[in-house]
């Protein structure tokens, strides 16, 4: 084996092995969600994140995948059935490889949305709206940024590197549009007042963490697409990690002046809120700037929760507007602060920041604004709620006909 084809070898176990762990996260985002909510619809839930990728997997390997990648123009790439079409080969990697690691970003996207609509969505109409985002809605906005689109061509390029709003804002938008249509659940805003409905089980919530924590050394470090350059792989680990950990303590902190004392569930998102902050710029920040960046992205979560709670009264059960939508928006604008090449803290002045601000604006009205038309359709078609006995008396029974628990 010469050189170069040992050098695509690695490469593509690289991508490939980091595709994987991104992949598992959608058990962390299972769990995650089955721990937040009550236990009367844990197979709903379950069946849901099973179903997101097995459709998306179909979906975005059909369409998704060439509107994303695909030659197209600025705002659209191209209907290239069955990713046929080769994009990894300017990469050196083979095709499906490239495939398969952009499909698990994908589906990620996707699993985001049904945190926000968990305990009372129809289980068709979730199967619908999921492969429209794989299919269509994810790609687009996607191609923009990574496909080659109209963002990556401005005067000063936009930078998402793994995707704090290519993936997580765009979930969150789009789970944001589909909690307003929907509506709270039932009990959740009665009189006035604002009632808490806790989930049945912190054990599983905080296990689907530590293996959303350990996907992320996937799902950052696996966006170099190679192992070329070990010392930038290491320097995304250690970006990674220390977002998540003062994401973390800034959580703990914050809940335990604001309330008297730390809540584990709350910090628990702090932990995520770090993650997806970083994301965008974990190849671009120092070790310092990453703790920073995750420390805010803490405490932010506190208060964006509590707005969308207690404000704008929007049923978020696991906190997914918050952790994915806000954060990612924040982690993207963080990059033209904290960028060491061509940040505003760094004397980059302000050009980076504004083209990151573009980015985020165009995301969020392109997610949100088609999620609207998305979730409104669906409602007044085959229907988006599910009625009020099957939710009060819990989705397992009725929806599939079996409880998680016996």
């Amino acid at each position: 084996m010469d050189l170069t084809a040992l050098t695509s070898a690695v490469n593509t176990f690289w991508v490939l092995i980091t595709g994987a762990l991104v992949f598992f996260m959608q058990a962390g985002f299972a769990l995650v969600e089955a721990g937040f909510t009550r236990s009367k619809n844990t197979t709903n839930i379950l069946f849901k994140n099973l179903m997101d990728f097995a459709i998306g997997t179909l979906g975005f390997w059909l369409i998704g995948y060439g509107i994303m990648f695909g030659e197209g123009n600025g705002f659209f790439g191209s209907f290239e059935f069955f990713s046929k079409t080769d994009h990894g080969a300017a990469l050196g990697i083979p095709n499906m490889a490239f495939f398969f690691f952009q499909l698990v970003f994908a589906a990620t996207a996707a699993t985001i949305v049904s945190g926000a609509m968990a305990e009372r969505t129809k289980f068709v109409s979730y199967l619908v709206y999921s492969a429209v985002i794989t299919l269509f809605i994810y790609p687009i906005s996607g191609h923009w940024i990574w496909g080659g689109g109209w963002l990556s061509q401005l005067a000063i390029p936009f930078h998402d590197f793994a995707g704090s709003t290519v993936v997580h804002s765009a979930g969150g938008w789009l789970a944001l549009a589909g909690a307003i249509v929907l509506g709270p659940r039932i009990g959740k805003y009665k009189n006035g007042k604002i009632y808490a409905i806790p989930g049945h089980s912190i054990t599983l919530g905080a296990l689907g963490v530590f293996i959303l924590w350990l996907g992320w050394f996937g799902f950052n470090p696996g966006s170099t697409l190679g192992f070329g350059d070990p010392e930038l792989v290491a320097h995304i680990f250690v970006t990674t990690n220390g977002a998540a950990a003062a994401g973390a303590v800034a959580t703990l902190i914050t809940t335990w002046i604001k309330y008297g004392k730390p809540g584990l569930g709350m910090t628990l998102n702090g932990v995520l809120a770090g993650l997806v902050a970083i994301t965008a710029g974990c190849d671009a920040v120092t070790p310092g700037g990453a703790i920073v960046i995750g420390f805010i992205a803490g405490i932010i979560v506190v208060f964006a929760v509590e707005f969308f709670d207690r404000v704008l009264k929007i049923d978020d059960p696991v906190g997914a507007v918050s952790v994915h939508g806000v954060n990612g928006a924040f982690g993207t604008l963080a990059v033209g602060l904290f960028a060491k090449d061509g940040g505003l803290f760094y004397g980059g002045g302000a050009g980076l920041l504004g083209t990151q601000a573009i980015g985020v604006v165009s995301v969020f009205a392109w997610t949100f604004g088609i999620g609207l038309v998305l979730f409104f359709a669906l409602k007044y078609t085959i229907g988006l709620r599910v009625s009020k006995k099957e939710e009060e008396n819990g989705l397992d029974y009725y929806e599939h006909g079996e409880k998680a628990y016996n």
